[in-house]
């Protein structure tokens, strides 16, 4: 997993928790690669898990809600790194319609090692529209959270309800957008 989702996810912790709780992460998980981290690197996503498992313990939160709420950061460092990007983009779904196609593309000239979620997108209705999240690492709940900043930061009316798919590890899942 590249660095730069480490890096994000420290600076999140540090925000909403405080330095010492980064820190006590760090010390209490003993990632393999010393809890530093390099925007550039890639690193175990087994790391981050772990992190995370040990915030839910700390905080008596449930993990699947600490990876929205992380996502939610993510989208935002995104929009502010990447704002040449999103510059042309104006909706939810146009945005999520490129992922695969546009924005994995300029990921993996890069960074050719990323291994990259398989974000699909497809407009079922004019007012419906379904994007599937497959991946090797569990993180749907931080593809939910990606997408319900992307409703937010867009301001469209759209209501989101997520379907677990099998396996039902947080490897795959379905989302269905209906704009309102």
């Amino acid at each position: 997993m590249k660095g730069v989702i480490f890096t994000e996810f420290l600076g999140f912790i540090e925000t909403q928790f405080g330095l010492a709780m980064a820190d006590h992460l760090i010390t209490a998980t003993r990632p393999d690669s010393g809890g530093s981290y390099t925007s550039v690197g890639t690193y175990n996503a087994d790391e981050l898990v772990a992190m995370v498992v040990e915030l839910s313990k700390k905080t008596e939160t449930p993990a699947g809600d600490l990876i929205k709420a992380f996502g939610a950061h993510l989208f935002n460092h995104f929009v502010h790194a990447h704002s040449d990007t999103l510059g042309n983009v104006n909706s939810t779904e146009e945005l999520l319609s490129q992922v695969e196609n546009r924005i994995h593309v300029e990921v993996r000239k890069l960074f050719p090692d990323a291994e990259l979620p398989t974000i699909g997108f497809v407009q079922v209705q004019p007012d419906t529209a379904e994007v599937t999240y497959k991946s090797k690492r569990p993180f749907a709940d931080l593809a939910e959270g990606l997408i319900t900043a992307a409703i937010k930061h867009f301001e469209d009316p759209i209501v989101l309800t997520r379907q677990d798919l099998p396996p039902a590890d947080g490897t795959h899942a379905k989302f269905t957008m209906v704009r309102r």
